[in-house]
C-alpha cells in the first residue's frame, strides 16, 4: 500500500519559484552574468520556470540556460539502478559566469556533488550557487542550497516527487 501527500500545489510552485527568481536578481544585482543550468532530470523543468520568471522580473535581459547530465560522474553509480543518460546542454562558455545549479529535491547532496565534478569539462564559473524546488534533509555531504522553494523535513522510508503540478511525498508502508 502507498500513501501520497501532496504538501505543495501548483500555485505554491509558482509562488516559490518567482520568489526563488527575485532572491537571484538581488543577490546578485541582477542577471548580467547568470547563467542557469538544470540536473537532468528533475532540475529541467524548475530551471526554465525560472529563466521564465527572471524574464518577467528583469526584461530584455535573457538568462542562458542549459542542462547536465551528472550519471557518469555518482559516485554511487554501481549501487543504484541505472538510468539512461540524459544529454548534457551548456548553450554558453560557463568560465567567469555566476552559474545556478537547479535541481527539483536536494537530499544527500550527492547529485550536486556529480554535477560539480561534471561542470569542470564545461569551464570554471566565478561561483557556483545551488537553486532547488525541496530541501528534504537527510545531507551526507556539506551541501547547501542558496535558494530553496521549501524546507521539507522526510524520513528515509519516504520519496518526494516537484513538479510545476506540485510537491508529493509517497510514504511505502505495509499492507
Amino acid at each position: 500500500m502507498t500513501e501520497a501527500h501532496q504538501v505543495m500545489n501548483a500555485a505554491d510552485v509558482h509562488r516559490a519559484t518567482r520568489r526563488i527568481a527575485h532572491e537571484i536578481v538581488e543577490r546578485n544585482h541582477g542577471v548580467e552574468h547568470v547563467v542557469l543550468i538544470g540536473l537532468q532530470h528533475g532540475g529541467v523543468w524548475f530551471t526554465e520556470a525560472l529563466a521564465e520568471a527572471l524574464a518577467t522580473i528583469e526584461p530584455g535581459s535573457a538568462v542562458p540556460t542549459g542542462s547536465i547530465d551528472v550519471s557518469f560522474h555518482r559516485d554511487d553509480i554501481n549501487l543504484r539502478p541505472s538510468r539512461m543518460a540524459g544529454v548534457s546542454s551548456i548553450p554558453t562558455d560557463i568560465t567567469g559566469t555566476t552559474l545556478v545549479l537547479v535541481d527539483d529535491v536536494l537530499f544527500t547532496g550527492r547529485t550536486v556533488r556529480a554535477a560539480l565534478d561534471a561542470l569542470h569539462n564545461w569551464g570554471r564559473p566565478r561561483t557556483v550557487q545551488l537553486a532547488v524546488m525541496v530541501d528534504r534533509g537527510h545531507r551526507e555531504l556539506p551541501i547547501r542550497a542558496d535558494y530553496v522553494g521549501k524546507n521539507l523535513p522526510t524520513s528515509n522510508d519516504e520519496r518526494v516527487s516537484a513538479t510545476a503540478d506540485g510537491v508529493v511525498i509517497t510514504k511505502a508502508g505495509t499492507p
